[in-house]
């Protein structure tokens, strides 16, 4: 019997953005740290893959499963995306001065260069694949003083992604990340269309 591929069932964007700022420690970044809440329908049966090839087909690449460190970490040479494929979990963004947000399975958070993540609590199920966009290898950092000024050269050297990790060519991502200036450190919140939720 042939293995047959889980059909991949992509929601419409619900979007939260959310710009972090340095805050002497962290760099974090000018772009907005993305939530797309319950982006992707997960079937019951191997619900990584479904992140593993939504990521690929729109070229973030080098996916891993596993979890989020429970300590405050960036990469200074790549973007990162998280796809959370089973539990829950509450992650702390941009540092002991950033936001607490809660993230569940379907959910998918798009992490700028720069912008600091740790695990605060989850589920015992908690499980996330992440990617990066291609050409873009990561590093890690940590917080300490003497990873800037290199961290923050690298950060401006990286390149936006071509694509939207889920949505492709016609992401919120492509909107939100179109140039590194003019960004507002509030929140804001997109919903394409409310019909869909």
């Amino acid at each position: 019997m042939p293995k047959t591929e889980p059909l991949l069932k992509v929601k419409e964007p619900d979007v939260l953005a959310q710009e972090l700022k340095d805050d002497g420690i962290f760099p974090n970044s000018k772009l907005k740290l993305l939530v797309y809440r319950q982006a992707v329908e997960l079937p019951e049966k191997d619900p990584a893959s479904i992140f593993e090839r939504v990521f690929e087909s729109n070229q973030w690449h080098g996916s891993w499963r596993n979890g989020i460190y429970p300590y405050h970490h960036y990469h200074s040479t790549a973007h990162e995306v998280l796809g959370i494929y089973l539990g829950w979990a509450k992650v702390q963004l941009g540092g002991e001065k950033g936001v607490a947000l809660e993230i569940q399975a379907g959910d998918v958070i798009i992490i700028p260069a720069g912008v600091a993540h740790k695990k605060l609590r989850s589920s015992a199920d908690f499980g996330v694949v992440g990617a990066y966009p291609e050409g873009q290898d990561w590093d890690m950092n940590y917080g300490k003083p003497v990873e800037r000024p290199n961290a923050d050269r690298n950060i401006e050297r990286v390149a936006l992604p071509k694509l939207d990790p889920i949505y492709g060519a016609r992401g919120p991502l492509l909107e939100k990340w179109t140039t590194r200036e003019g960004f507002s450190g509030s929140p804001t919140r997109t919903q394409a269309n409310a019909k869909g939720h």
